[in-house]
């Protein structure tokens, strides 16, 4: 009887393991053509693939079939391959490359899509991102059709280094809590008052939307519940939750169980580790982000004695595919200040530009205010990736940082580029050169002067091969130039990492102990340059209010003289101009004289006076305050990314015909989905009919669809000079007509001081698919206020692209910049 209940109970193993494994589905074999795109870190790129999917030419690939034949006549032709023994497609022809697989299915279903080491894929046409840097846990849940669904998969030069796996999870359930990409927090010791922020992912594998959610969360018996937004038809989402860490009494893991709540009932459930630490450890600490709302986290490494007088602050920048935590950890606590190291959003992010630099900011005021530092002792640090967010973010923002301390980094995504590629150096033609000038406040070689405001030390091992010391010589020689005050080391023998003095570097924390941050009053001499006001406009006491030419450097040199009360100097692209006069008495009259012309006059009223001064035909003259809430200018700025910027929501269309609603709400989901994968964000995704205006103040839009299609249009765009319809688009005066033009341009929120419109947009299908690459995430990637193209720049590149400009600092487009490349249709 033993034995037969034993056979029995093997049998149902067996079976179970064998029915399993039929619930999953493993790409062995498929097609691969190489040589077909070109993707970087701009608005135009190259994916001919793309190009004959839009224009419905793409055939059904075949071993040995010509897919296209290149400028060099050279015919490109699909080849057949397969897995290797680690289940993976590899070979050189994935980097520029598409990878095409078919699944039979023999019924609709829902199914859950992982792939691993791709940039992107097409899911019978649909837009879905991609896992580029092969982290393993991101899978999406996709809607298969009777027959055959197809595949491509769209690689990258890490496909080259890494492969791409594929498989299918069948017979999936329709609501999924998973947790193997969680943001969670530490819980410190004696410091639990307050609920912590956690977030996991929710995947919903139905076609309708999950509504009425909450999350429960328990941890050592106490129990909180958090309201969830809704989670769109076949979407993921990454969910924050609170949790009360009261119970912990001591140091540990804490299992905490997370329950996915709808109107009560629980559709799923996992099981979290907590840490729970002493104050004197390492630890993570979470939030809630101004960029979008989700939960982000930054580690720290503590000060080991306070209460002794100011505390100085290091803000750590981490390099690439390192953890905030792992940074934090690199580093001994110090016992005269704090080391706080924010996430770049993810451990690749944005290389500290773009969503990284705003990270970096939203950490760094958020340590100011918990840790209470002197505003005079605080340093910038990072290294390899870091070493570039030290360099960029040291040279964005001139007086936050006593001294700066790059380690084994590069300065720009020009010269080194990293995993998207470099910004090219130079444009080709004038729409080329345009559309690179709103990558213009990525270059620090251009505002290496401002790093005359703090000191340098440069650190970096003479041996790395990953990021060559030539950089840090480089710096090293351009700083000699103008810098007075700057520390050279290289480490013998060092490669790029050789250990914790790789950043932790007992001579760095020495340098910066000799520096501090000078009060304003100290400071009379200026030489500050800026790419943009919107991103960085103050340096002491002086501020770059508008420009003369968007995204064009900058420039302010002055010197002060106290005595005789005067302020003289240059300036360069410098529209409108702020100087405080609080080092001047009440009544003291302030000689201004600016760029060789006539003085100007000015009397102070108070001890606490700021003048403001715009540049006309005849020179200087003083005015008003500028209205920055409705110019452009430090508030509000421009260009097509900077809406992005402002708790986004995305509002698609639903007031087309059937394939244009298919594709607004596809787009939409795609880019939340690169949003997620690239950024550890969320963004909300409604339609235009469920979109008030008064429900989502000063949040940036993102519109998907044109006028003839998205209805939440005339809410934000009536008055526009750019208008799209079905079959034109209208850009000043000027009338470009078809069906394949696509657009990005964004334009201001009439009722918000701070928040604008991003908009997506074609004049058809095709121009709409045009529109569908999201460069715009990459990190320093330039996208200017408008652009018009064709779908022929994917075949074609910046030829395909009609127009492109900025707007003046009226929001006219009269008094702004434009490129146009060919004759259009002038009614």
């Amino acid at each position: 009887m033993k034995n037969s209940k034993l056979i029995f109970t093997l049998l149902l193993l067996a079976f179970g393991s064998f029915a399993k494994a039929q619930n999953t589905h493993q790409f062995k074999k498929g097609l691969v053509v190489e040589d077909c795109h070109q993707y970087g870190r701009e608005a135009i790129y190259t994916d001919q693939l793309a190009y004959q999917l839009y224009s419905k030419t793409l055939k059904k690939p075949a071993e040995g079939q010509v897919f296209l034949t290149n400028e060099k006549g050279k015919e490109i032709t699909w080849s057949a391959v397969e897995v290797d023994s680690t289940g993976k497609f590899k070979g050189r022809e994935l980097g520029n490359g598409y990878l095409y697989l078919t699944y039979e299915s023999n019924q609709e279903q829902a199914a859950l899509l992982h792939i691993s080491g791709h940039s992107m894929v097409y899911v019978n046409g649909q837009p879905r991102t991609g896992d580029v840097y092969s982290d393993g846990w991101l899978q999406l849940p996709v809607q298969l059709k009777k027959g055959t669904n197809e595949l491509y998969i769209r690689g990258s030069r890490f496909s080259v280094w890494n492969g791409i796996s594929a498989k299918l999870a069948l017979n999936t359930k329709s609501v999924i809590l998973k947790k193997e990409d969680p943001t969670l927090p530490s819980i410190v010791l004696g410091n639990q008052q307050q609920p912590l922020w956690g977030a996991l992912v929710v995947v919903n594998a139905s076609n309708q939307p999950l509504t009425n959610l909450q999350f429960r969360s328990k941890l050592e018996g106490k129990e909180v519940l958090t309201k969830v937004p809704v989670i769109p038809a076949m979407t993921t989402r990454k969910v924050g939750f609170r949790i009360d860490p009261a119970g912990a009494k001591q140091k540990g893991e804490y299992a905490a169980e997370i329950s996915l709540l709808q109107n009560g009932k629980a559709l799923d459930a996992q099981t979290i580790q907590i840490p729970a630490v002493e104050a004197k450890d390492h630890y993570s600490g979470t939030f809630l982000s101004e960029i979008d709302g989700s939960v982000q986290y930054f580690g720290v490494a503590p000060q080991t004695q306070t209460g002794k007088g100011p505390s100085a602050l290091f803000l750590s920048v981490h390099g690439a595919g390192v953890e905030a935590i792992g940074q934090a950890r690199a580093y001994q606590p110090k016992d005269w200040g704090v080391v706080v190291t924010p996430t770049n959003r993810r451990p690749r992010g944005f290389n500290w530009e773009d969503w990284g630099r705003l990270d970096a900011l939203e950490v760094f005021e958020l340590a100011k205010k918990k840790f209470n530092p002197d505003p005079k002792q605080i340093y910038l640090t990072g290294h390899s990736m870091g070493g570039h967010g030290t360099w960029f973010l040291g040279a964005t923002y001139p007086g936050k940082w006593a001294a700066i301390a790059p380690c084994a980094g590069y300065p720009t995504l020009a010269a080194y580029g990293s995993a998207d590629g470099k910004i090219p150096e130079a444009g080709r033609t004038g729409m080329e050169s345009l559309l690179l000038q709103a990558s213009n406040s990525s270059n620090v070689l251009e505002l290496a002067k401002n790093y005359g405001a703090a000191g340098v030390y440069i650190h970096h091992g003479d041996s790395d091969k990953v990021v060559s010391v030539d950089y840090a010589r480089q710096m090293k020689n351009l700083l000699a130039t103008f810098h007075k005050d700057f520390s050279y080391y290289e480490y013998p023998g060092g490669e790029h990492w050789f250990g914790n003095e790789s950043v932790d570097w007992k001579p760095i924390f020495d340098y910066f102990k000799w520096h501090t941050i000078p009060n304003d009053s100290a400071v009379n001499k200026v030489n500050f340059s800026t790419a943009s006001p919107a991103i960085s406009s103050t340096y002491h006491w002086v501020s770059v209010l508008q420009q003369q030419q968007s995204l064009k450097y900058s420039r302010v040199q002055l010197d002060r003289d106290k005595g005789k009360k005067t302020i003289t100097g240059k300036t360069e692209n410098v529209a409108t101009l702020s100087l405080a006069l609080n080092d001047f008495n009440p009544s003291e009259k302030v000689s201004i004289a600016l760029d060789g012309g006539n003085p100007v006059s000015y009397t102070t009223k108070t001890a606490a006076d700021t003048m403001y001064l715009y540049r006309q035909e005849k020179g200087w003259q003083t005015g008003a305050k500028p209205a920055l809430a409705r110019q452009k200018g430090a508030v509000r700025n421009g260009t097509f990314k900077e809406p992005f910027n402002h708790k986004m929501i995305y509002v698609y269309g639903t007031s087309g015909n059937k394939e244009e609603n298919e594709w607004a709400y596809n787009k939409a989901r795609y880019d939340a989905e690169v949003w997620y994968y690239r950024g550890n964000g969320a963004v909300d995704i409604i339609a235009d009919k469920d979109f008030k205006p008064a429900a989502y103040p000063n949040r940036g839009v993102i519109l998907y669809g044109n006028a003839s299609t998205n209805s939440a249009w005339k809410k934000l765009l009536a008055k526009s000079p750019i208008q799209v319809q079905r079959g034109s688009i209208k850009v000043g005066k000027t009338k470009y007509q078809g069906d394949d033009l696509g657009a990005y341009f964004m334009w201001p929120r009439a009722d918000s001081k701070v928040a604008s419109v991003a908009v997506v947009t074609g004049t058809g299908l095709k121009g709409m698919q045009a529109a569908d690459a999201n460069q715009y995430f990459a990190g320093g990637s330039g996208f200017p206020d408008y652009m018009v193209f064709s779908l022929n720049l994917l075949k074609n590149g910046s030829a395909g692209v009609k127009t492109a400009g900025f707007y003046g600092n009226d929001w006219s487009m009269e008094n702004g910049q434009q490129v146009t490349q060919e004759p259009s249709m002038i009614p």
